[in-house]
């Protein structure tokens, strides 16, 4: 096993902050039920030396482990920054201590940073944060059905 992989299943044996969050100030979702990958992120703000910090994260994801690690060890990271700091994180920044991602799993990291990317621009960075709904779960969003279904019977 790899170092990157023992990393991994270490992160995922006690992951942090996972889980909705109900009185967030903004959320973000990132990803597509048809290809499996998604991943919802949570941010809730505080006052802390007249500037507007990011005080908790949480996530919900779909998808491999890399991207729960990842998701994981972003949450921890984004603790005490201001949305302009987060802002300017990028996927390969978001990872911490798991370090550089094997290039198959890149898309892991471009999960997190998107679902964090689509928070901070639904209301995370401005002074009265956009009203935030959390009712409607990951899953919930991925069990909605698509358009029309139309029932076909097979000929035998």
């Amino acid at each position: 096993m790899s170092e990157f992989e023992e990393k991994v299943r270490d992160v995922l044996a006690n992951p942090q902050n996972v889980g909705e969050m109900s009185d967030s100030d903004a959320v973000g979702t990132v990803g597509s039920p048809d290809c499996g990958d998604m991943l919802r992120m949570w941010l809730k703000f505080s006052e802390k030396d007249g500037k507007k910090v990011i005080d908790r994260a949480s996530f919900q994801a779909f998808g491999c482990q890399t991207a729960i690690a990842v998701a994981s060890m972003a949450t921890e990271l984004l603790k005490g920054k201001t949305a302009e700091e987060a802002k300017s994180l990028d996927a390969t920044e978001l990872t911490g201590e798991l370090g550089a991602l094997p290039p198959m799993k890149i898309h892991c990291g471009q999960l997190v940073e998107g679902a964090l990317k689509d928070a901070l621009a639904g209301g995370g960075s401005t002074d009265s944060p956009s009203t935030v709904s959390s009712s409607q779960t990951l899953a919930g969003d991925m069990a909605k059905p698509k358009g029309k279904i139309r029932i076909v019977p097979l000929e035998e």
